[in-house]
């Protein structure tokens, strides 16, 4: 950020005070006084300041009668389940890989952040930002993600940044009987093979331990979720999708442009047979990752958080993480 210039300062009441007292100094005093007097001055401005923005003073104001009684603090903003028992008990993490979609991102969360708000379920979006030198990894993204969802999340949906739920309908509570997934192959305007579990699936935490995460061996776009299906498979949970909803292909808005957005499909050294392997020993276990910065943002209202994610990529066992 810019240094800001300083403005000239401008007095109100402590200001007047101020003069006041400087008019009552001797015209001769030392150092030492001068620098007294500065502290006594500051303290006084400090102390205004502090009750002038107080519940003490509003209090008095709602007294006997008070000339220009000042106003109070507002409140700190709290989350609307704050003190709300009606939202339910659970808290879901919205994990969402992202690289370079700004205009999507914009879009998405504070469009996330209603939907959720009106189906009154609790929630916390976080942006996983790749910032890495390495090719597109969304199943390390999503891995490290529900490691640093902190522990007052118990669940969590993997989402697309270029999908966007339209049918209030849609379930996104607390998927207590195995892993949810909302964009179902009979609603994706894409994709529509019975065993893609990808763009929007809820689970709990420990249904997605009991997975041990995603592999993080897909480097580029594709083929993480259709792996991901069969850890599902292979850790005996069942998979649910969503009934009774008439919406069709419309259910999603997609906002992913092919011609803008290029997908990351090629294919390099063995990476072409690797990927239709099952990888039965990485996951959670061994994702390997910095955080490099955590902010707290807010867009057009809606909160998030943003983590910058520097990922690490053994080259010697998937040598195709980058182009060289």
């Amino acid at each position: 950020m810019f240094p800001s210039r300083r403005k000239p300062a401008v007095y109100g009441r402590e200001g007047a005070g101020s003069h006041r007292l400087l008019a009552l100094l001797p015209q001769k005093c030392s150092v030492f006084q001068l620098f007294f007097v500065t502290l006594l001055l500051g303290f006084a401005s400090l102390l205004w300041l502090q009750l002038s923005c107080s519940g003490d003073v509003a209090h008095r104001g709602r007294g006997a009668a008070a000339p220009d009684p000042l106003k109070p603090c507002p409140p700190e903003s709290r989350a609307p389940w704050a003190e709300d028992l009606s939202w339910g008990p659970h808290r879901l993490a919205l994990l969402i890989p992202f690289r370079e979609r700004f205009e999507e991102l914009l879009a998405f969360v504070p469009h996330m952040h209603h939907f959720l708000s009106r189906k009154r379920i609790r929630h916390h979006i976080f942006v996983l930002n790749q910032v890495d030198h390495y090719r597109f990894n969304r199943a390390s993204l999503i891995n490290v993600g529900f490691l640093e969802s902190g522990n007052d999340t118990d669940y969590i949906a993997m989402h697309d940044v270029d999908l966007l739920p339209r049918n209030e309908a849609l379930d996104y509570g607390f998927p207590e009987a195995g892993p949810f997934h909302v964009a179902s192959p009979e609603l994706h305007p894409l994709y529509h093979y019975k065993t893609y579990v990808g763009g929007i699936l809820l689970l709990t935490k420990q249904h997605y331990e009991m997975c041990n995460g995603m592999s993080n061996r897909f480097w580029g776009w594709g083929r993480e979720d259709d792996e991901f299906y069969r850890r599902i498979k292979g850790a005996g949970l069942q998979l649910f999708r969503p009934s009774g909803i008439k919406t069709g292909y419309k259910t999603f808005q997609h906002l992913h442009d092919p011609t803008w957005r290029k997908r990351d499909q090629k294919r390099i050294a063995t990476q072409k047979q690797e990927q239709f392997k099952v990888d039965r020993d990485g996951g959670l276990n061994n994702v390997r990752y910095q955080i490099e910065s955590r902010t707290a943002l807010s867009v057009a209202g809606a909160p998030c958080t943003v983590l910058n994610i520097l990922l690490d990529c053994d080259a010697s066992k998937t040598p195709w993480c980058t182009f060289s």
